[in-house]
């Protein structure tokens, strides 16, 4: 017994999920997965139809979708870069604006000659993973207080940067010894009040261990501030993701832990203040 046709079941899925802001990208992204076939295949295939087991699994699929499930969690990867990171509920999906924050602490690694960096806060160890690939000589460290992020971190890291990053269980930086160039960040930054706000998708959905940090969202950045001061070099830099109302706010955080130190803030592609940098 065979389902419905490649086009039949896309243009059904689009439907259904009519009310995302993706409609198109999901339903495919989902019918790939159940296929285990390439997007190039789906448009040169649209007329194969699918086996009815294929169909099942896609309509149970599309229903979690509908659902508010992200569609990264349901097919088990997520993109970064040029790879694909194994994610689950137990870690944040990487969203574009960490990119940003990589390419700036890159830039500057390799501007500063950086041998020691750490990823603070690793998740998925998308932050990691990309440091690693992107300074082929640095020594990279990643740390997370999730056991059951650091179990993700390290299978991705295992695939996709191989012997090249250190993992550590622990309170943000109390685990690392002195000496780090640079300390990379993407910490949890909602506040109480933003988490009511977010889409049900992210609540219901998304650790919110990754996630809220307070009344102001700065609870996690304070404190990784506090303790930089104590393993950061004489002309090390910190580099922080941040809310887009939190750059006055982190920027006198830094000055309050780093008097003498440069502090720049960079926006997102959205034009929102998204990436704080504080320069010994």
């Amino acid at each position: 017994m065979t389902g419905i046709p490649i086009d039949e079941a896309l243009f059904y899925g689009r439907t259904l999920l009519s009310s995302s802001p993706t409609p198109h990208v999901d339903a495919r992204l989902l019918l790939q997965h159940v296929l285990q076939r390439p997007h190039s295949y789906l448009i040169t295939h649209n007329n194969t139809h699918l086996t009815s087991g294929q169909e099942t699994r896609y309509r149970e699929y599309l229903a979690r979708a509908h659902r508010g499930e992200p569609i990264p969690y349901i097919i088990g990867t997520a993109p970064f870069f040029d790879f694909e990171l194994e994610v689950n509920p137990a870690v944040l999906i990487p969203r574009p604006e960490t990119e940003q924050l990589v390419e700036t602490a890159v830039k500057w690694a390799n501007t500063h000659h950086a041998t020691r960096l750490a990823d603070i806060g690793t998740g998925s160890g998308a932050i990691a993973i990309a440091l690693a690939r992107q300074l082929s000589t640095a020594a990279i460290a990643a740390v997370d207080v999730s056991p059951a992020a650091l179990a993700i971190a390290r299978r991705n890291a295992a695939r996709l940067a191989p012997g090249r990053i250190q993992f550590h269980q622990g309170d943000l930086l109390t685990s690392l010894a002195p000496g780090l160039d640079g300390i990379v960040a993407n910490l949890p930054y909602v506040t109480d009040g933003e988490w009511t706000a977010l889409a049900d998708g992210v609540k219901w959905y998304e650790p919110a261990l990754a996630l809220k940090a307070g009344p102001d969202g700065l609870d996690l950045i304070q404190r990784l501030l506090a303790q930089a001061g104590r393993v950061l070099t004489p002309d090390g830099a910190v580099f922080l993701e941040i809310g887009w109302q939190q750059g006055t706010a982190v920027t006198h955080l830094a000055h309050t832990f780093f008097p003498e130190a440069q502090v720049t803030i960079q926006a997102d592609f959205a034009g929102h203040d998204r990436i704080v940098v504080v320069s010994r």
